[in-house]
This record gives structure tokens, sequence and C-alpha cells, in this order.
């Protein structure tokens, strides 16, 4: 049994373990605070305690032969498809095309999050603890969207030994070590809007 005291989960139900391997990377990239776990069938999954899972990433064939379990929960479900044709999703579902450049998919995973999550309003709250203090989260906010760290200190009339103390600040507080993780975050957290960056 797991645990599920934690971390928020999300599952990737998926037969295709290659598929499921390079989504849960890029997942823990974009949503490293959660905590993803992989099933190759359905049955693994429903002895898995389905319930307490916040999201399931799901195959098409799967989400097909289990209709009824996931129109009952599709708020939770993100079908992944093959394809970027809408004729080729599930309507009633929110999909994702998993066949694409990393970059691309990437970019749709922020998306889904910020539009299906935005502000963090439908969050689990332990991802509402505020965790940087106001002047981080602009600082984190500049830094996203590309600027270096003079042009931080002149647009917050801040010292520029100030700037590079919160950066140091906010990567240790989030544990982070790169932009791009960084990036993600604050996308995740409605702090930058995902078409400014």
């Amino acid at each position: 049994m797991n645990d599920f005291s934690g971390r928020p989960h999300i599952a990737i139900i998926d037969p295709n373990t290659l598929a499921v391997l390079g989504l849960k990377h890029l997942l823990q990239n974009v949503m490293p605070i959660m905590t993803i776990e992989a099933f190759g069938s359905m049955n693994e999954f429903r002895a898995n305690h389905p319930e307490q899972f916040v999201h399931f990433f799901v195959s098409m064939n799967i989400v097909l032969e289990n209709r009824q379990f996931f129109t009952e929960n599709r708020r939770k479900t993100i079908v992944l498809t093959l394809s970027l044709n809408g004729s080729s999703q599930l309507s009633d579902f929110h999909c994702i095309c998993i066949n694409q450049p990393e970059q691309n998919l990437i970019r749709s995973l922020l998306m889904l999050q910020q539009h299906a999550h935005s502000s963090g309003r439908n969050m689990p709250k332990i991802l509402q603890q505020k965790i940087l203090t106001d002047r981080e989260i602009e600082v984190m906010a500049l830094i996203v969207q590309g600027y270096i760290n003079k042009e931080i200190a002149d647009r917050l009339n801040i010292g520029l030994s100030t700037v590079v103390t919160h950066r140091k600040n906010i990567m240790d507080k989030l544990d982070m070590k790169s932009v791009s993780a960084l990036t993600i975050y604050a996308v995740m957290h409605g702090y930058v809007d995902i078409n400014k960056i």
C-alpha cells in the first residue's frame, strides 16, 4: 500500500513502458512537488487506491476500455493521444498529444496545468503553501522572463547584491538548480503567464 500522507500523487496508466518512463521524467520536471506513479494496466491501477490520485494521465485505449470509470473522474483524467488532430481526441476529456517534440510537450503540460489550476485555485492545499516572500516572487518572475540580475535590480530599484541574494534564497528554498526548473515552478503556481516566457 502506498503512503499518501505527503505529496499529491499523479498516476500514469499506459502499457507502453518507454512512453511511461519518458512522460514520468517530464512530469517530474514540470510538477516536482508531485509523486508520480506508473501502472501498466487498469487492474494494477485499481489495486493501488485510485481515489487518492489527484490526476490520471491515461493512454487512449485504456480510457476507451474503461470509459465509465474515467467519465466519472473526468476532471482528474488527461488522455494521452498520438495525434494533435482534434478529431482524433476525446471531446469530453483534456487531451495531450505525446507524439511531439519535448519542448512542445512541456509547453502543453504547463498550459494544461495553468488552465486547469489557475492561480492554484483547484490544486491540493499542500501546493498553496507560500514558500517565497513577496519580493522573492517578484525577483523569480523577472528571472523566468529572461531578465539578467542588473535589469532586475533596476526594475525593482534594489541593489545588485540584493538580487543575487534573493536569487540564491529562491533556489535554496525551492531546492532547484536551474532556471528551467524555476520557470516550471513559476508557471505552475500562477506567478508568470506562460505566454510571457
